[in-house]
């Protein structure tokens, strides 16, 4: 059957969609301190965005299979634009809750509605690559996002810019063709959801991205307070670490498609993953030299960047007549990873116990290498 879409428009969507979440991952970080200031129950909203993200990662998979992309990458859209004009508008705490919860459920889908989307349309030898530069708009979306925030103090207006380049978007998803939902056989979609549960690679896939995600969350969320609290820096210069790990991983996955048509999927995540131990050891050696510090985390970000669109790559390819669902699955799981690991750290920060960030950091990175060939392994039975 002939392709009735544009392949290079559908990529240009999902790489907009996927801005769209790395606005919607960091959209509180800039205006929290602002928002607390006036609205009291303010820092509460974090743990609202994430209950939105799980939902709308839990609700894309089954429905893009059963009845496609388009009206589900508008409606999601639509949802992540009335989040972001709900928190330039509303000055109560109940409405600011509604609006991240919504920002949450349309950054969820998007998150994996994206992913899925770019899987079914390109085929095995340029998936990989095509995911690495697809997560490459997610580190735009975040970097456009803190850099408007940066410059603009007053937090609405980055609220509203980001509103306009968000409706001009969903009227071009309008007018754009998408993937049409997949064939129906073989029994019920409930029947077959139930039937990827009985294959071993999707959970070992999904547990690679467990530890994954959860590097993502705790150096996210406790980098700034272990250069604090170790190297006795300013807030402000530490912050500037996140930065370069966003730049790093912008870099690391621009390049993974040449990379890996050079050396495989498992041979570039096995070189990423090595840049990646190197930067967290040359970070915790050299904490005290910002120099060093900023070096060791553009290399993090660098390295952590392959993993996640090397294994949905794979997962795609093992599960595509129901890469929806898989993707659903196996992205539920890497949030309850990042929920869990964040909560070790922080009971570990809590202790005044630092010097677990590192350890945290390094073992998750040694468990993904030990776990993604056994993965690989197992994904190739299924073929």
């Amino acid at each position: 059957m002939s392709k009735k879409y544009s392949q290079l428009s559908v990529f240009v969507a999902a790489c907009a969609g996927m801005a769209f979440f790395g606005v919607t991952m960091l959209s509180l970080g800039p205006i929290l301190g602002p928002l607390n200031a006036t609205v009291a129950g303010a820092n509460a909203l974090p743990s609202t965005l994430s209950i939105g993200i799980i939902i709308g990662t839990l609700l894309f998979g089954p429905i893009v299979d059963k009845f496609g992309y388009k009206w589900l990458t508008i409606l999601s859209s639509v949802f992540a634009l009335a989040g972001v004009q709900g928190l330039a508008n509303f000055a109560t705490i109940e409405w600011l809750h509604a609006s991240i919860c919504m920002l949450g459920v349309g950054g969820g889908i998007l998150n994996g509605l994206t992913n899925a989307l770019v899987s079914d349309i390109y085929d095995d030898d340029k998936r990989g690559g095509k995911l690495g530069l697809l997560g490459a708009f997610y580190c735009v979306g975040a970097l456009l996002w803190t850099l408007l925030n940066v410059f603009i103090s007053d937090f609405r207006i980055p609220l509203n810019a980001i509103s306009i380049v968000m409706a001009l978007f969903i009227l071009f998803f309008f007018f754009i063709s998408f993937p049409k939902a997949k064939p129906s056989e073989g029994g019920s979609s409930v029947s077959k959801t139930l039937g990827l549960l009985k294959y071993p690679a999707l959970f070992l896939f999904a547990f690679v991205l467990f530890f994954q995600s959860g590097f993502e969350g705790v150096s996210g969320d406790f980098t700034i307070s272990y250069l604090v609290q170790t190297a006795q820096v300013e807030n402000s210069v530490a912050t500037l670490a996140m930065t370069w790990f966003t730049v790093g991983m912008f870099i690391g996955r621009v390049l993974l498609g040449k990379l890996m048509e050079k050396i495989k999927e498992l041979g570039t995540l096995y070189l990423y993953l090595s840049v990646a131990l190197l930067g967290v050891i040359g970070f915790t050696l050299g904490s005290a030299n910002m120099v060093i510090v900023y070096t060791a985390m553009a290399c993090i970000g660098f390295g952590v960047g392959a993993t996640f669109p090397v294994v949905l790559n794979f997962v795609g390819s093992a599960f595509r007549e129901m890469s929806g669902t898989a993707f659903s699955i196996a992205l539920f799981i890497a949030l309850c990873g990042q929920t869990i690991l964040k909560r070790v750290a922080g009971v570990a920060f809590d202790a005044a116990n630092y010097m677990m960030f590192p350890v945290i950091l390094i073992s998750a990175l040694v468990i993904i290498m030990l776990l993604a060939p056994i993965a690989v392994k197992a994904s190739k039975k299924i073929k």
